[in-house]
């Protein structure tokens, strides 16, 4: 069944209206997929083939990816750099690896995405750079494991950083390369439902390698690289050997980090919403491991409570993620789910402040999933109706992603800073983090282009 939207140009569009909220369980029919006015066939409605299988390929493959994200900033990096500093000097160590990290991952993602749009292949402009991405980025990892000093660790998590961006950048430019506009919305639900089921997962298997780290790189690499390898085989591109390749020069690449504001003013401020609320989400569960040893006081009994807020988090995500994203689609309005899933967050961040206890912290961890788990929900079908060009989907992709990528690399970094700036006082991390969320929220209503 579809239900008819109207497009700018006044032409009624059908819009999917699948509902799964059991998806996760098999229980509700996968989404109907059918195309958009862009994929009508002499009016008529045309199926896209392969679609359903496309939906579930990328929340597995963001799911491997994110893991990683999840698991070695959030509970091994900080362990081993822990292991190295000692407790005095952990905060400040952690922050700036994270920031120099961050800054890698900044100007990974848009260049990934500038050389993926113009990449010519048999196998197409994605999948190679997904692939090799997370070859080299597994090895990154294995250099991690292996580190013994902060400067070993710090340049390993560069490279880490900007190879894997390498694979998620040409990942992310799938859905407006192959998905219809009137399927976005749950096709954003599952990537980014497979998302934060990586991140919190990555929490949660990563505190079971707290004893055998290096282990733990090995086993995330190895499970990126595999799904990667997956999703490749199991949607295999066309050939794009034949296509003109624009010319590529120095005023390209410079411009491949700065969309115009002025020109773009949706694009901007979905960067800019995007950045705020990820930021306000990852300055506290960033550091999540540092602030259960010291704010809650649970020391050394930290690390078994992270897998506990994981399952909480993730329970709110899936709830909200698996609602907000067909709803979207259904009500044809995108924009208000944004900024209520914002509201939450922020209202999420106030919980340890009432109440610095364990108890703070997992309502904490349900509602703020519920918050970014609606966001999530719509944010890659909201991102991909801003972008400035159409052929250079990966490129401007890539400039958002910086706005996700980022503030979960350098949440840590400025965690830290505000940490040691008070005095090592981890209570202003939670109304900073309600300030910003409240930002991004208000940072998505001046967006006109979507509903």
């Amino acid at each position: 069944m579809t239900t008819q939207s109207t497009t700018p140009s006044g032409e009624s569009s059908p819009t999917a209206e699948p509902i799964i909220a059991t998806a996760l369980a098999g229980t509700v029919e996968a989404p109907n997929f059918t195309a958009s006015p862009a994929e009508a066939v002499g009016g008529k409605e045309v199926r896209i083939p392969g679609l359903r299988k496309l939906m579930w390929s990328t929340l597995v493959a963001n799911i491997g990816i994110f893991l990683i994200w999840g698991a070695v900033p959030g509970i091994l990096l900080p362990l081993q750099v822990q292991g190295i500093t000692g407790d005095a000097g952990k905060a400040g160590a952690l922050a700036v690896i994270a920031t120099v990290g961050a800054f890698a991952a900044m100007l990974a993602q848009p260049i990934a995405g500038l050389v993926s749009d113009r990449t010519r292949s048999k196998f197409g402009r994605r999948a190679p750079w997904m692939v090799g991405g997370t070859l080299v980025g597994g090895l990154a990892l294995i250099g991690m494991g292996a580190a013994n000093t902060l400067v070993q660790l710090a340049i390993a998590w560069v490279i880490v950083q900007v190879v894997y961006n390498f694979a998620q950048g040409p990942l992310s430019a799938i859905l407006p390369d192959r998905v219809p506009n009137s399927a976005r919305g749950v096709f954003s639900a599952f990537a980014g439902l497979g998302s934060m089921l990586g991140a919190l997962g990555g929490q949660i298997v990563g505190a079971q390698f707290a004893t055998a780290i290096p282990a733990g790189y090995l086993v995330f690499g190895g499970f990126a690289l595999v799904v990667t390898v997956l999703f490749v085989v199991l949607n295999p591109d066309k050939s794009n050997k034949g296509e003109p390749k624009p010319p590529f020069n120095f005023t390209t690449f410079l411009k491949t980090f700065w969309v115009s504001p002025r020109k773009h003013p949706d694009f901007f401020w979905g960067f800019t919403g995007r950045l705020l609320l990820f930021g306000g989400y990852f300055m506290v569960t960033g550091y999540q491991l540092y602030i259960l040893q010291d704010f809650i006081g649970l020391g050394d009994k930290a690390v078994t409570v992270v897998p506990l807020l994981g399952i909480t988090s993730l329970v709110g995500i899936i709830i909200a993620t698996v609602i907000a994203g067909p709803l979207s689609d259904r009500l044809g309005r995108r924009r208000i789910v944004a900024v209520v899933a914002g509201l939450i967050l922020a209202i999420s961040l106030g919980f340890p402040i009432i109440m610095p206890t364990l108890t703070g912290m997992l309502l904490f961890s349900f509602v703020s999933g519920l918050g970014f788990g609606a966001y999530q929900g719509v944010d890659q079908a909201l991102m991909s109706e801003v972008l400035p060009s159409k052929n250079d989907f990966a490129k401007d992709l890539g400039v958002l992603n910086i706005a996700a990528t980022l503030p979960q690399t350098l949440a840590p970094g400025i965690a830290g800073a505000i940490v040691v700036a008070f005095g090592n006082s981890y209570a202003p991390l939670f109304p900073i983090g309600i300030v910003i969320a409240i930002l991004g929220a208000l940072a998505v209503i001046p967006i006109k282009s979507v509903r």
